[in-house]
């Protein structure tokens, strides 16, 4: 009999959840920062078997949004947990239960949908301490399964799909075989440009950035890309030109190095910088970026 279905992988900013897609595929599909909120746009990885296909979306972490580009996140996460066969909530073990764990666990009964706890980062915490986090999330919601992980040192994430297998249900197969993720060209490669600026830039910058792909062309064997990185402030312009222009030199060196790995095409890679001035709060720029959630009524 051949499984299949859908999983949306949900929960706070920074739990996890780009980590645990890429581990469960041992390859990069989802950007990943070590500040908040980097996820903005819902991504699904295809994990296919001649058993089963299951198909993960990993969205954008539930937060009180500021802005509205903080709302349009929340209803794209909102809208890729609904209509779907099971529900990951990833925890952070070694963050103490807060409002903002408040804030999702509210959510769940909304969506309906059977729900496994994924408690990630386990390698960091004791196991006692594990087991009292265990018992306190068993007070808290009636989950179907509650699974210890460590996305990052990949770490029973077997048990994690055979768990979810066999809570799918006979299906058909969605996507070819050998199709191992849904987005376009042009969205990896302003998300690679993106992670490099996080990775690059200090606290006052990631959530201002937007990267707008302008131009792709193709010149013999070599991809010649015109991007342009949107700030909201003249000082964050500075900040990602840097000295001399270093900084947008050392980002662009980077993303292009890895574009070329992914893309297996020899990349000439131009990056701009533009002032938007609160783009975030501006619904049409939020339109043309791409972060308007797609809702099916």
């Amino acid at each position: 009999m051949f499984k299949s279905g859908f999983i949306a992988i949900i929960g706070r900013p920074n739990s996890g959840k780009s980590t645990l897609l890429n581990s469960l595929f041992k390859q990069k599909l989802a950007i990943i920062s070590k500040k908040p909120q980097t996820t903005r746009n819902a991504i699904r990885g295809i994990l296919t078997s001649d058993d089963y296909q299951m198909i993960f979306i990993d969205t954008p972490g539930i937060h009180k949004p500021h802005h509205k580009l903080g709302q349009n996140m929340n209803k794209t996460a909102y809208a890729n947990a609904k209509g779907v066969d099971l529900i990951y909530l990833i925890v952070d073990a070694t963050l103490p239960f807060g409002s903002g764990d408040e804030y999702v666990l509210e959510k769940l009964p909304e969506f309906n949908e059977p729900t496994f706890l994924v408690i990630n980062k386990i390698d960091k915490i004791s196991k006692v301490q594990l087991i009292q986090l265990i018992e306190d999330y068993q007070h808290r919601y009636n989950f179907k399964e509650i699974v210890p992980i460590s996305a990052l040192q990949f770490e029973n994430l077997d048990k994690l799909l055979e768990l979810t297998l066999e809570n799918l249900h006979e299906g058909v197969k969605y996507y070819p075989a050998k199709q191992v993720v849904e987005y376009p060209e042009q969205f990896i490669i302003s998300e690679i440009i993106r992670e490099k600026v996080l990775d690059n830039t200090e606290q006052e910058i990631p959530h201002s950035v937007a990267v707008v792909i302008e131009q792709i062309k193709k010149r013999r064997d070599t991809l010649h890309i015109n991007s342009m990185i949107l700030v909201e402030r003249d000082s964050q312009k500075g900040i990602i030109i840097g000295k001399k222009g270093d900084m947008i030199k050392r980002i662009g060196q980077a993303a292009r190095e890895e574009l070329e790995l992914i893309l297996g095409n020899k990349i000439y890679l131009e990056l701009f910088v533009r002032v938007e001035k609160d783009w975030r709060n501006k619904q049409n720029k939020l339109q043309q970026l791409g972060y308007v959630p797609i809702i099916e009524e």
